[in-house]
């Protein structure tokens, strides 16, 4: 009789464990796997240390910067460049990760350059010219 009650409640628990915790029974889905999978390769591409500086975008939209201080099977390890907390984040956590870049990009470089070479030219294409026949010419600055 005794047998029978534990029996009958082991599987009561049992029960509700899958019911109540779905979470810690649910496998993961292949398109699930196949995210986490790229988001591993991603980490595993920029690398560990101070120079891969990365931006995560975690699926509960919370964004994280800092850098890759370690890169476990299943969590990488996120330290904050300024505070330099550190913390773990699983891959499947993650919705998107991407190189952090400090400062300008290459096109805001290239938007610059041809900025400066346009003012090179008007100058020595429309202002030289009025200040030279303007008479600086008598006083040797042209």
């Amino acid at each position: 009789m005794f047998r029978k009650y534990v029996a009958i409640q082991v599987t009561a628990i049992l029960m509700a464990a899958t019911v109540c915790f779905p979470a810690l029974t649910r496998a993961q889905t292949a398109p699930e796997f196949q995210e986490t999978s790229k988001i591993r390769a991603a980490v595993q591409k920029l690398g560990i240390g101070r120079d891969a500086r990365v931006e995560v975008k975690l699926r509960d939209k919370t964004k994280l910067k800092g850098y890759i201080s370690a890169a476990e099977q299943d969590s990488f390890t996120l330290t904050d460049s300024k505070t330099g907390s550190t913390q773990a984040v699983s891959y499947a956590e993650v919705d998107q990760v991407k190189k952090h870049h400090g400062g300008l990009s290459t096109r805001s470089w290239i938007i610059i350059g041809a900025v400066a070479t346009a003012a090179i030219i008007i100058g020595a294409t429309v202002i030289k010219p009025v200040v030279c026949d303007g008479g600086a010419q008598s006083r040797g600055l042209c």
